[in-house]
């Protein structure tokens, strides 16, 4: 096998990240055509094909996630050799691949990206926002290269570290019956209707867990957004168990109010999910090192 470049695990990387040779061919500011050359020479030269194509995407097949790993450790090992060989003074560059669940996402994005860009500007961020079972499962795909999450995550290919505590609260409008009592008990909740976040999500399983200590009542709305969940809740279509830092503006401005339940324990543990195999260059210890700093 010839000798493979540095410019076809560019390609490789960035087909792999972007899902089409167009949008890689972008990234990496080359030509669509040199894009789609620098990948079939390298599928040629490893006597094997690294995607399956569908409808015009291409997603990674067995070797090539097998291979991605290594793939990406090169490109940053390369980068890494001529930062240090210029003394170590060079800035870092690269990107890294972010992936949040919703709360992280939506309600703590400054915390998570901010303190990182502002210290190192030559690196992209890019952030996908899901639920914590598909960014789990992002992070073991190398879709990306560090999660953060609101539940608990066990796989034996992730390592999942501890970030920040976070709670939930129980929610409902100003006018809700609940609302006007001095002192909650569990047998107030009986036969109350909840808006609830889509099942897959930490937000979801950490509602059920409270509801189980409470009288049965009714799922009215399941909705995948806290947000959406909200403004249900302010519409008065049912309570939520909702974080604490998505409701506190809703809450200020007198559209929401917090049902004491001393009762419930609605604690939980935003961790960091990575992935074991993935290549900690001073890129990715650099980003770890400025989360602990918002701890």
């Amino acid at each position: 096998m010839h000798s493979v470049s540095p410019r076809q695990l560019d390609v490789f990387v960035a087909i792999a990240t972007t899902g089409s040779v167009r949008a890689a061919s972008e990234q990496l500011f080359l030509s669509q055509p040199a894009a789609s050359m620098a990948l079939a020479e390298l599928e040629r030269q490893l006597g094997a094909p690294l995607f399956d194509r569908e409808r015009g995407r291409l997603r990674l097949n067995d070797r090539g996630r097998d291979l991605l790993p290594l793939a990406r450790e090169l490109i940053e090992r390369h980068a890494e050799f001529g930062r240090r060989a210029q003394g170590g003074v060079a800035e870092l560059a690269g990107e890294i691949g972010v992936g949040a669940s919703n709360t992280v996402g939506n309600y703590l994005v400054g915390d998570l990206l901010g303190p990182f860009a502002e210290a190192h500007p030559g690196v992209s961020l890019r952030l996908g926002v899901s639920n914590t079972a598909q960014i789990a499962q992002g992070v073991l795909d190398h879709e990306y290269d560090i999660g953060c999450v609101e539940g608990p995550v066990t796989h034996p290919s992730l390592e999942s570290r501890p970030w920040r505590e976070d709670r939930l609260v129980v929610c409902a409008r100003p006018a809700h019956p609940l609302a006007g009592k001095k002192r909650l008990r569990r047998e107030d909740f009986a036969g109350e209707r909840w808006v609830l976040r889509e099942r897959g999500s930490a937000t979801r399983a950490l509602s059920e867990r409270a509801l189980a200590e409470l009288p049965e009542g009714h799922t009215v709305l399941e909705l995948d957004q806290s947000e959406a969940i909200k403004q249900a809740v302010i519409a008065g279509l049912g309570i939520a168990c909702l974080p604490v830092v998505a409701v506190s503006d809703a809450v200020q401005t007198g559209r929401l109010c917090v049902l004491p339940t001393p009762f419930l324990d609605l604690r939980r543990m935003l961790s960091i999910l990575l992935h074991r195999r993935r290549y900690r260059g001073a890129v990715l210890e650099a980003y770890l090192a400025s989360l602990n700093q918002t701890t």
